[in-house]
């Protein structure tokens, strides 16, 4: 898909979401006239927030209105806000604040996805797939999902990294077993089923962020080649070897280094002394 800016519709939209008034069309609806959105990027909603944006409800209302549109049955499909309803049906009320806008089917599912993409208890994968399908699906830039989400474009990238994990990896980032941080570091390296055996590793172990990093940078570095000894001294080596009939190690190169020879006994000491002083007499 071509990439493109926010059409003006959305971003009217964009402008309008913190702040509602009248004269932008708020009005109270009927609660059981909204319809959740069945293709609401959001899946799973914790229950447990539920019940306390439900208390917050219950003693000051919906401070902020829905955004809907106005379906041909009469009803409205809720395009953001759909926590304030479920929240706002289990607080007991009746009919909740919303805004009507005229929005294409495209529109629904960016403005839909973009609101999620802006609370902060969303699991960095949820976050990461969101970014994905405004870049994959509706052919956003980084630049442009940055500016919708209200971030940078460096944590947009760091972000979609995530979506090259392992499934499996992956599924440790969403139960909050293994931090984003944990997960760039293991993305250092290059063979899928390693960064799995590594990512259960340090789920076992409990790393710490700088552990992993040192130890997929030790997996990562490159073999160092065996240090290949001078000619001279591979030869001086084997000639003393065969002098003395012992095994001779020579350590270093030409110009400077060491010798050892060596020995298992008391005896074989005294006749390496009379061996060695016989070459100096």
């Amino acid at each position: 898909m071509a990439k493109r800016g926010l059409g003006k519709g959305l971003e009217a939209l964009f402008e309008d979401n913190s702040v509602f008034s009248e004269q932008q069309g708020e009005q109270m609806i009927p609660i059981s006239e909204f319809t959740p959105n069945p293709d609401q990027p959001r899946k799973e909603f914790d229950r447990q927030a539920l019940e306390q944006l439900a208390d917050s409800i219950r003693e000051h209302g919906v401070i902020q209105p829905l955004v809907v549109t106005a379906r041909e049955d009469g009803s409205y499909l809720i395009v953001a806000g759909e926590r304030r309803y479920r929240a706002a049906r289990m607080a007991g009320l009746t009919e909740l604040p919303a805004v009507v806008r005229d929005l294409s089917a495209q529109q629904i599912m960016e403005f839909a996805l973009i609101e999620n993409l802006q609370r902060e208890d969303l699991n960095p994968m949820e976050e990461a797939a969101g970014y994905h399908q405004l870049i994959q699906d509706y052919g956003f830039t980084q630049e442009q999902v940055a500016h919708s989400v209200g971030k940078s474009r460096p944590v947009i990238a760091n972000a979609l990294r995530l979506m090259n994990l392992p499934e499996d990896v992956a599924e440790l980032v969403r139960q909050r077993k293994l931090s984003t941080g944990h997960a760039r570091a293991l993305l250092a390296l290059d063979d899928p089923e390693e960064i799995s055996q590594v990512a259960k590793l340090v789920v076992a172990k409990d790393w710490t962020v700088r552990q992993v990093e040192k130890y997929c940078r030790k997996k990562d570095a490159p073999a160092k080649p065996p240090k290949q000894q001078d000619t001279y001294l591979v030869e001086a080596q084997a000639a003393l070897a065969e002098t003395t009939g012992r095994k001779i190690s020579i350590q270093g190169k030409e110009e400077e280094g060491s010798i050892s020879i060596p020995y298992y006994s008391k005896e074989e000491l005294h006749q390496l002394v009379e061996q060695i002083s016989g070459l100096f007499e």
